[in-house]
């Protein structure tokens, strides 16, 4: 196995791996164990009890993160006509249609975090659904990202709205912001997705729902945090 740096050992030693924090204090461990040179990325990890390869258990959706993420968010638009002008209006970072289905195929350019589409524009995206979809990138109208409201779209994107999907071992990772958010703010997007994840549950799936879950900062360890007082947030 590799051996971890000086910095990492020391974050370590500070955190008790047996023990699940309430998710205030394991926010502030994780921001004083977040000694890197640059702005940490501080994560959250879902492990929930439900069973991924069953299509009424999988756990998929979208929540807007109140401070966002700290990432500067690349929106690309699928329209036309007075939906174009709309995405512009909004703040959509490139607008288009054929030109830019054309940019995607011969380039194979991809310089954009998220894709929105109207309806009308989905059987021209279909075309270029082998280069997006590999990358997360392919409109969705399960997660509001093929709509008529483009305005309304791009806005929640370039506030912080991110997406969520249970992978096939149960968990859901998702970014929770900057460490240099504060605890505040972490604590606040922390909640947001938590709660979303709780009204996710799924019909289908039995017994405890949040197994685990866990923070970690970019080059930090991870703090178990204590499911019993987040389930509260259901209340």
């Amino acid at each position: 196995m590799p051996k971890h740096g000086k910095r990492f050992r020391a974050a370590l030693s500070v955190v008790d791996r047996s023990k699940r924090y309430a998710l205030e204090e394991a926010i502030r461990l994780v921001l004083d164990t977040a000694k890197a040179k640059f702005d940490e990325t501080v994560e959250i990890a879902v492990r929930l009890g439900v069973d991924p390869r069953q299509a009424d258990q999988n756990v998929r959706g979208t929540v807007v993160l109140p401070h966002g993420t700290g990432k500067t968010v690349r929106v690309l638009v699928f329209a036309k006509g007075e939906k174009e002008r709309e995405a512009r209006d909004a703040g959509a970072d490139y607008v288009g249609a054929e030109d830019l289905v054309k940019k995607i195929t011969e380039e194979s350019w991809v310089d954009f975090d998220k894709a929105i589409a109207t309806p009308d524009m989905m059987g021209l995206v279909g075309r270029i659904g082998k280069i997006l979809g590999p990358r997360g990138l392919m409109p969705n109208p399960k997660v509001g990202t093929v709509t008529l409201d483009v305005a309304k779209a791009v806005s929640e994107l370039k506030a912080g709205k991110v997406e969520y999907r249970v992978d096939k071992a149960g968990i859901v990772h998702v970014p929770l912001g900057k460490a240099s958010f504060g605890p505040e703010k972490l604590g606040d997007n922390a909640r947001a997705l938590l709660n979303s994840l709780i009204r996710a549950k799924p019909a289908a799936a039995k017994g405890n729902y949040l197994q685990a879950i866990s923070l970690a900062a970019t080059m930090g360890p991870g703090v178990k945090v204590d499911t019993l007082g987040v389930r509260a947030l259901a209340a």
